[in-house]
């Protein structure tokens, strides 16, 4: 092997280390003794492996619940993303109709808008309807995201005209269309885009803390903060926590690598 694809394979395997130690080292001292993390100088590994953390967390804590929650609300909003993004996204693709790209090039500007701007507003009219404190009004945001339909939309303008001409010309209709030619062939995307809207709605912790209000709806995020209030000094609860927190989606997204990077990959080069 040459020098300089040795020195090259160091630096990626040191870059790696960087990366993976603070998630390493949050999985050892989630087993870690209570107070044993604050020691100085750190240690790397429990002096005695221990469950006591996450038990504390599922009985206690009551944060199997909290986990449901988050489960619950994720695949709803993927669910429902997919539901009102893939079409759209399509029809911005592949159907004419009047103002199409002027639409879209509107969508497009308000993707330079903070997302934090219309927290307040949206808020408030949910507020007006009675939707504070319900998993509706938790899923609203992620009903059709900006990024999902343009997301969708590049991947459709790869898809041939011809194969869609010829499935008119068999007399299939538009819906029909879409639903035995569009969606099979999109498979890659839309399994990026629900990985997206997954891990988003996951880790979101601002909508959540703002709409739900009752203790009993909280997402994990939202109730490992609360928690991390009431234990600030129990590193190793905090640290099972996190653990519970990131482990689900982590193992998602390892599980449905490839057609996550085939997604964001084909399609990229059309306009």
């Amino acid at each position: 092997m040459k020098p300089r694809a040795i020195l090259l394979n160091l630096l990626v395997a040191a870059i790696a280390l960087v990366v993976v130690f603070p998630l390493a080292w949050m999985l050892s001292v989630s087993f870690m003794s209570t107070g044993e993390a604050a020691n100085f100088p750190p240690p790397l590994l429990p002096k005695q492996w221990t469950l006591e953390h996450y038990r504390d967390l599922f009985v206690t804590q009551g944060m199997g619940r909290y986990m449901l929650n988050s489960l619950g609300l994720a695949t709803l909003a993927t669910l429902l993303a997919l539901a009102f993004t893939v079409p759209a996204g399509y029809a911005f693709a592949k159907l004419r109709f009047r103002g199409r790209d002027r639409i879209f090039q509107l969508l497009i500007g308000a993707l330079v808008i903070p997302a934090q701007i219309g927290t307040l507003p949206l808020f408030l009219m949910l507020k007006s309807v009675g939707l504070v404190n319900t998993w509706p009004g938790a899923l609203v945001p992620w009903l059709a995201s900006i990024f999902g339909i343009f997301l969708i939309r590049q991947y459709a303008l790869s898809i041939p005209e011809e194969m869609l001409e010829a499935a008119r010309v068999d007399g299939a209709t538009e819906g029909q269309i879409f639903r035995r030619v569009v969606l099979p062939t999109m498979t890659p995307i839309l399994v990026t885009l629900a990985l997206f809207v997954f891990l988003g709605s996951w880790n979101d912790f601002l909508w959540p803390l703002i709409i739900l209000t009752d203790q009993s709806n909280y997402t994990l995020p939202v109730a490992l903060a609360a928690l991390s209030r009431e234990h600030v000094q129990d590193i190793e609860l905090m640290m099972a926590g996190a653990v519970v927190t990131v482990a689900p989606v982590l193992v998602l997204f390892l599980a449905l690598q490839r057609f996550y990077i085939r997604g964001m990959l084909a399609g990229s080069v059309k306009g």
